[in-house]
């Protein structure tokens, strides 16, 4: 048996013995399952899981994917058998504890100030929606500013919440221009200006410390967004230090912290945005006179498990630089560094732009946008289908504007408007010892792409 099948059968074996304390449970027929539609079911399912890519694999290099650790797995299976629900304390009052922890842990992993307040939601998404509405119940007629770069969440949620959201230019590199947003706060009608840790692009870092600068100028909030980026806090750096000034932050558990889906998170530096949340439910909210947690949410049903498995997960990797989770990271950190060298190194490939986290952007050599372009989607094609699925590798593509390109290539020929460029998100450990051959595979691909 596999360690993930041994943790698996303890987490099913705690929930038996668990269920077991009230004494024998006689299942209703109706519960029962037909033995031969049970069958034919499992068989079908299986052939329509089998149709995923290999998240697992090192190979896999395409998108932000991978599965959760086992860890995290037999964390959410022990939790999701009792199904507790963390709106209310009489329906989740043990895994609202552990979210009380975890968030406190992410709290202190950010350098937001303690008390703070917080939770999980079920996706970054959600947590960008909860604090675009605090800026706005905050900072009322008042417009939202980001970059171009950012991820399309925040003109989403924009619209949502009736705010204008007014996006601004990002350099060529991915990172917001911090002119532009002072240009945008002088107006005097600005009240939020988001930053992105970690753009789900190119991986870029907004300066967050000189961006600090615009809340004492203009009056206006702070919103980090590092729901790709933020646990590489661990890692240190100044624009990851200013976070701790910021008003409200969003990290996902479901990227780097190695949950399943369905866990990302939002705090806020002020404790008191605690009251816009208030409200009442009579028959909810009466088990006790502690803190439910649906009362700071905007969400009512979530999922204790996700608190149960992300807490399970920091105990066993702890939120450290040199331990833990800080120890996986700087291997995925180091290996976005490699394969940045390896394709500079090569003549078949070029990079588009040093890596800051772990996404690697590059394209096959050309001499204009368009063959760029052509080449990237052959590369990427070919990697799918190959014949052998040990040949096989799964990567990404990018969309770049001409303008773009042309500042940091300038020897293209500029014959297109914009062209995709490759993308390798290398989010997982296992790619470290994986990157050579990696990029040896996309150099062959390239060079085939070049010759068709």
């Amino acid at each position: 048996m596999g360690e993930r099948a041994r943790m698996l059968a303890q987490a099913e074996a705690m929930v038996d013995a668990w269920e077991g304390r009230l004494g024998p449970l006689e299942r209703h027929p109706a519960s029962e399952p037909d033995p031969a539609r049970l069958v034919d079911a499992w068989e079908r399912f299986g052939a329509r899981m089998a149709d995923h890519h290999p998240f697992f694999h090192p190979r896999y290099a395409g998108q932000m994917l991978k599965p959760p650790h086992a860890v995290a797995a037999a964390g959410y299976l022990a939790a999701m058998l009792v199904n507790p629900n963390n709106h209310a304390l009489d329906g989740g009052p043990g895994t609202s504890a552990l979210e009380v922890e975890v968030v406190d842990e992410l709290r202190a992993m950010l350098g937001l100030p303690a008390p703070g307040i917080g939770h999980l939601t079920s996706s970054g998404t959600i947590a960008n929606l909860e604090a675009l509405w605090v800026a706005r119940e905050l900072r009322p007629g008042r417009a939202v500013v980001f970059s171009e770069a950012a991820h399309y969440t925040h003109g989403r949620m924009c619209q949502v919440l009736g705010v204008e959201g007014r996006p601004v230019a990002a350099d060529p590199r991915g990172r917001i221009d911090l002119d532009a947003v002072a240009a945008q706060c002088a107006r005097g009608d600005v009240g939020t200006v988001v930053l992105t840790a970690g753009t789900t692009g190119l991986g870029a870092i907004d300066r967050v410390d000189e961006a600090l600068a615009l809340r004492e100028r203009f009056g206006v909030r702070l919103h980090a967004d590092a729901a790709y980026g933020g646990f590489y806090a661990l890692l240190g750096g100044a624009a990851y230090e200013a976070i701790a000034a910021c008003d409200s932050v969003v990290v996902d558990p479901h990227k780097h912290g190695l949950q399943p889906y369905g866990c990302g998170a939002v705090l806020f530096a002020d404790p008191g945005v605690g009251r816009l949340y208030r409200h009442d439910s009579p028959y909810t909210y009466f088990t006790s006179d502690e803190l439910h947690l649906g009362e700071i949410s905007l969400e009512c049903s979530r999922a204790g498990a996700a608190a149960a498995a992300l807490w399970l997960t920091i105990q066993v990797f702890p939120l450290r630089r040199d331990d833990g989770l800080g120890a996986m990271l700087s291997a995925c950190r180091r290996a976005a560094l490699r394969f940045a060298e390896l394709v500079d190194a090569d003549a078949r490939l070029e990079l588009h732009v040093e890596p800051e986290l772990d996404i690697v952007t590059y394209f096959p050599a050309g001499d204009a946008l368009s063959d760029v372009d052509a080449r990237s989607a052959a590369v990427l094609r070919a990697g799918m289908e190959a014949a052998d699925p040990q040949d096989s590798v799964f990567l990404g593509t990018l969309a770049v504007e001409a303008e773009a390109m042309a500042a940091l290539h300038p020897g293209l020929a500029r014959d297109a408007d914009r062209a995709r460029v490759l993308r390798s998100v290398l989010m997982k450990p296992e790619h470290e010892p994986a990157v050579e051959a990696l990029c040896a595979r996309v150099g062959e691909l390239a060079e085939r792409s070049a010759a068709a």
